[in-house]
């Protein structure tokens, strides 16, 4: 049998207001947490976007020719 305690024999009961806000507070956390992990792997997903396209971008640059020097008349 398990040690009799205060904690283990009087446990609190939550009041209807208590048990409504602790339910609410449960789905709102939940939603939150949903909202930042959403957040999160979009972030990661534009990142990876970003540093693909700057690759790219350094890759064609270094493939292509210089651009020539223009010449300017004196007058």
């Amino acid at each position: 049998m398990a040690k009799l305690t205060k904690d283990s024999l009087f446990q609190p009961k939550l009041s209807a207001g208590e048990a409504k806000r602790a339910a609410t507070d449960k789905v709102a956390q939940t939603m939150i947490d949903q909202e930042v992990a959403n957040r999160d792997a979009k972030t990661a997903r534009l990142r990876l976007a970003r540093l693909a396209k700057e690759a790219a971008e350094r890759e064609a640059a270094a493939s292509a020719p210089p651009p020539a020097k223009s010449v300017r008349k004196r007058s």
